[in-house]
């Protein structure tokens, strides 16, 4: 009786799965970079690893919340937030068309086109949210 050998997909196919992760998660970094750049209150961006993840916040203080990219499965890459911000419930209502997971993840298509308005929409609610959230305490 011979072993069985476990079956890898070819070299090429796993690389070419990486390379449309890593092209998506790419598009994702310059949208929160381009996005940061139009936010003056935010004081300037720092981008840095957390949880070996790239990720992004305010240079202020206690104006937003981190903005974490990474891969989610094989057919997603997504944004990840705070799980005890609202953001995800709130863009469940706002932008139903896209996909989510949970309460901290909107998920990205590795296919298709990038929705671009509404993650423009997502990613400024989060690096603004505790400032916004001031503003609404204040009236």
């Amino acid at each position: 009786m011979s072993k069985r050998q476990k079956t890898r997909p070819a070299p090429r196919a796993e690389k070419r799965v990486d390379t449309r992760k890593e092209k998506r998660l790419a598009q994702l970094r310059q949208l929160v970079i381009d996005t940061a750049d139009k936010l003056p209150d935010l004081g300037g961006l720092q981008e840095t690893t957390k949880w070996g993840q790239l990720s992004f916040l305010p240079a202020k203080p206690r104006i937003g919340t981190t903005v974490r990219l990474g891969v989610h499965d094989e057919t997603h890459v997504a944004l990840y937030v705070h799980c005890q911000t609202d953001l995800i419930s709130t863009f469940r209502t706002v932008c139903p068309e896209l996909e989510y997971s949970g309460n901290r993840a909107l998920l990205v298509p590795l296919a298709g086109r990038l929705p671009t308005q509404s993650l423009r929409l997502f990613i400024e609610a989060a690096l603004l949210y505790h400032l916004h959230k001031r503003r609404k305490l204040a009236g």
